[in-house]
């Protein structure tokens, strides 16, 4: 029997991870199979669990800051020695989304009275961005992002990056929280059902399939970088 590749996260199915996940890949790597374990511990405990030579590529997530994430990484770091077991370092799929190059470009419009009311929430995005990118974990002490969320002692980045992607989003077609994501990300231009004739985005007027999107997106972000070390490339 043919070695097969899989696909394994963190995500429920439903989910607004799991649903960009299995549209990501139907468009991109048709042939990978994607299987939601649900959380974290569930994705270890199938990790320690293989038996076969199949390939896979595991999404656990690294919240840098979250105890528990720590944990399970440890326990996966064990029982995928030896395995065909490749992992994806990402923080986590609103994080993903949020460093996204073209996100703001995307959900506004060039004249878009969000980019005034929401200047908080785009000044701290990119000061977040800036400094996990260039390798420091010490967000928290950005004035930018503690002016923004005056709870941030309490948040750790998963936390941080879901309210931040949803702020910046919420009331567009682009709107992601934990159990929704908009049809703007998973569907072509302009497939969405409720659309309004004052709901104009950045991409009103060059208006991308399906399929363009998911190429922008792995091209924009950390998922080029990842997907490659798991011998995965799209053609430009």
């Amino acid at each position: 029997m043919a070695q097969q590749t899989h696909l394994w996260i963190e995500d429920r199915e439903g989910k607004s991870g799991f649903v960009f996940w299995k549209k990501f890949m139907q468009e991109l790597f048709p042939d990978i199979l994607i299987e939601s374990k649900k959380n974290s511990s569930e994705l270890v405990k199938a990790v320690k669990n293989i038996s076969d030579t199949d390939k896979y590529i595991v999404a656990l997530d690294n919240a840098f800051d979250n105890p528990e994430i720590y944990r399970e990484r440890r326990r996966f770091n064990k029982y995928a020695v030896g395995k065909n077991v490749i992992k994806l370092d990402l923080i986590c799929f609103e994080y993903l989304l949020l460093e996204f190059n073209q996100l703001l470009d995307w959900i506004y419009a060039e004249e878009d009275e969000f980019r005034q009311k929401r200047e908080k929430a785009i000044i701290a995005r990119n000061a977040l961005i800036n400094i996990i990118s260039s390798g420091s974990l010490n967000y928290k002490w950005a004035e930018e992002i503690a002016q923004y969320d005056d709870s941030l002692e309490k948040r750790n980045v998963e936390q941080l990056s879901a309210k931040l992607l949803y702020d910046l989003t919420r009331n567009t077609g682009f709107e992601v929280s934990k159990g929704r994501i908009g049809d703007c990300w998973v569907k072509s231009c302009c497939e969405w059902g409720n659309r309004q004739e004052n709901d104009i985005c950045g991409l009103d007027i060059s208006r991308l399939s399906l399929m363009d999107k998911m190429k922008s997106i792995y091209y924009g972000t950390s998922l080029k970088a990842e997907l490659l070390k798991a011998g995965l490339e799209v053609a430009v």
